[in-house]
């Protein structure tokens, strides 16, 4: 029975990881193409729809961790996921001003290769059982160059959205009211900001960390 719950668990991951590799494939060739005849303006309308499905899939990824089905720590996992679904549901799609800056399309290519990177690794390595140590070597070494652009640009971007958001009062809730309960998305998103300050460098910290471990073992072998 355990093998069988074991089998039917690693069917189930590869089919997520390459349906979402899929996706970014998606989002990159569409990002390439309107930036190769339209310029970096045209970008976001291109990868929108694609751009979503991809990034949201990935809520699944904590709840694999929270039940157990993958190794990842959660801990991980929830802030940089909940980071980019902000950036894309609460900054590109709530607030269109910030869809034509160039930091759009850094922010997607350098989205789209990491999980390119990312998600065929996994898909292998469940489908397989293994992953070429070329693909290893991608997935372990890739966020060096990767991970700053992708975080400039996240955090670019919710600056840029600032003033949008504190004019339109979008998502606010203004007392008095029966909750007796307030929010300001404004100062919600400089909060957000403030986050980015320690977790960045933790993050990129842990997948250094992360690396070693990965490539030691690669040279080992």
């Amino acid at each position: 029975m355990a093998s069988f719950f074991s089998t039917v668990k690693r069917i189930y991951l590869a089919i997520y990881n390459w349906a979402v590799f899929t996706g970014w494939i998606q989002v990159l060739i569409f990002a390439i193409k309107a930036l190769n005849e339209s310029g970096p303006a045209a970008v976001y309308d291109a990868v929108e729809k694609p751009l979503q499905l991809a990034q949201t899939a990935a809520i699944l990824e904590i709840i694999h961790g929270l039940i157990g089905l993958v190794r990842s720590p959660v801990s991980a996992t929830l802030p940089q996921i909940g980071s980019r679904l902000f950036v894309t549901w609460g900054i590109l799609h709530s607030f269109p001003e910030t869809r034509t800056h160039i930091l759009v399309s850094s922010l997607v290519i350098s989205w789209s290769l990491t999980e390119i990177i990312r998600y065929s690794f996994f898909g292998m390595k469940e489908a397989l059982g293994f992953t070429p140590s070329w693909l290893l070597w991608l997935r372990y070494s890739t966020f060096l160059l990767l991970y700053p652009t992708g975080i400039t640009s996240e955090v670019g971007l919710i600056y840029i959205a600032l003033p949008y958001i504190k004019a339109s009062e979008k998502f606010c809730f203004r007392m008095p009211n029966k909750w007796n309960f307030s929010f300001d998305y404004y100062f919600a998103s400089l909060a957000v900001l403030g986050i980015y300050v320690p977790g960045s460098p933790h993050m990129y910290t842990y997948m250094l960390g992360q690396r070693k471990k990965a490539l030691s073992k690669l040279k080992a072998a």
